[in-house]
């Protein structure tokens, strides 16, 4: 039998699976950081920083008793979190490392490949020279490895003492130990990784199996190439095979998209059907989303849920851009309404407002803007700066 899932209710579930239907005040200390890493999955790392970094403001808009500090001493004092890679660099549970090893065996083997066609046989001993340097000296940074006669020109484009750092991270011979000014220090996995999670192992059916119900648990529902994708470490058609041998265990479910538009077929766990539907509305309150927040990062789910199309605009040519280089989403309860255009200037003390974009259909009334001036608030604070400087024609009018 399939169960049919409104599109309101796909979105109070979607929403309560990634941590945003918890009051956003309620006050979190260091271990309740960790365990809300855990329910999201993985936090995107990235290093722009308009207003804040990715990670810190995807962490802020789930809850903003949120601390810095607490997350560096999880990630550089207690070893409760790691950073690697999900579809993109992430701060990770450290408790999935055994499964990560999974795929650092498939890095090495496919960028083995790769670099030596850029770099050429001779690869391997630039790669030897770089592990034996941090072998005996410690953590060291990229930087510390220039070569003065390297023309750089993109990570494509490394000198082979940055390629073997970069081998040896994403192979786990290498783990960030630490960060200063956002720029990694790199030291040997077994100086880092505790050993109960270093040394585990766990094969390749319970690798599979892991994580496609960790990832569809955190879904709450999806296709087999949803599932794939969340955490990026298996591929498509292991996940389609794992869906295929778990049907017992699965429920099929018609996921009603935004607007009256087609169901999509899913599955979900039929352990959780009980409770599936069984959660709270998110908070009213307006709250900014980082670009790469996880509930957006699949684009087309987040266009069938919640009928908002967005694209991040970094990498597009400016006169080709829709909205501006750095949008941020807005959320109001269980509603995509709109995306904002600011920046924090650091030297002027102040979060300057440039442009807001409502959704069709979304309303300007005064009480809307009331909660968007607060949530500006709550975030100018947390960024540091004094206060929100609303630039003219934010809201669109003639400049």
């Amino acid at each position: 039998m399939t169960i049919t899932i409104s599109n309101a209710d796909a979105r109070r579930i979607f929403l309560a699976r990634q941590g945003l239907s918890a009051p956003p005040g309620r006050a979190m200390d260091k271990a309740g950081l960790l365990d809300l890493i855990e329910t999201i999955g993985f936090v995107q790392v990235d290093s722009i920083r308009t207003v804040e970094r990715a990670h810190d403001l995807i962490l802020f808009s789930r809850n903003q008793t949120f601390r810095r500090e607490h997350l560096t001493a999880l990630l550089e004092r207690d070893r409760a979190l790691f950073e690697h890679w999900t579809h993109d660099a992430s701060i990770i549970p450290m408790a999935f490392y055994p499964y990560w090893k999974h795929r650092f065996r498939r890095e090495e083997e496919r960028l083995q490949e790769r670099w030596r066609k850029w770099h050429g046989e001779d690869f391997a001993a630039a790669f030897e020279h770089t592990y034996e340097q941090v072998r005996a000296n410690g953590p060291i940074f990229a930087r510390e490895l220039k070569q003065e006669d390297h023309v750089s020109g993109g990570w494509w484009n490394w000198h082979p003492a940055k390629t073997a750092l970069e081998y040896h991270w994403r192979t786990g011979h290498f783990a960030i130990c630490h960060r200063h000014n956002f720029q990694k220090a790199y030291d040997l996995a077994e100086r880092v990784v505790p050993d109960q999670y270093r040394l585990d192992e766990v094969d390749h059916a319970e690798f599979v199996d892991w994580a496609c119900r960790a990832a569809l648990s955190r879904l709450g529902f999806a296709t087999s190439g949803e599932i794939a994708a969340f955490f990026a470490v298996i591929t498509p058609q292991e996940a389609k095979a794992w869906v295929d041998a778990n049907a017992g265990q699965l429920v099929e479910v018609q996921v009603e998209t935004v607007e009256g538009g087609r169901p999509r077929a899913a599955v979900a766990l039929a352990e959780e059907m009980p409770v599936l539907c069984d959660v709270p509305d998110p908070p009213s309150r307006v709250r900014v989303l980082s670009p790469f927040d996880p509930l957006l990062r699949d684009r087309a789910r987040a266009e069938r849920l919640f009928g908002f199309f967005y694209r991040i605009e970094v990498f597009v040519p400016e006169p080709k851009r829709q909205y501006g280089y750095y949008v941020f989403p807005l959320i109001e309860g269980d509603r995509m309404i709109g995306r904002i255009d600011m920046k924090a200037d650091r030297k002027r003390s102040s979060l300057d407002v440039r442009r807001l974009w409502l959704e069709p259909g979304v309303r300007a009334s005064a009480g809307r803007f009331e909660k968007l001036d607060a949530e500006l608030a709550r975030l100018a604070r947390f960024t540091g700066v004094d206060k929100v400087d609303y630039l003219p024609g934010w809201r669109g009018e003639a400049i």
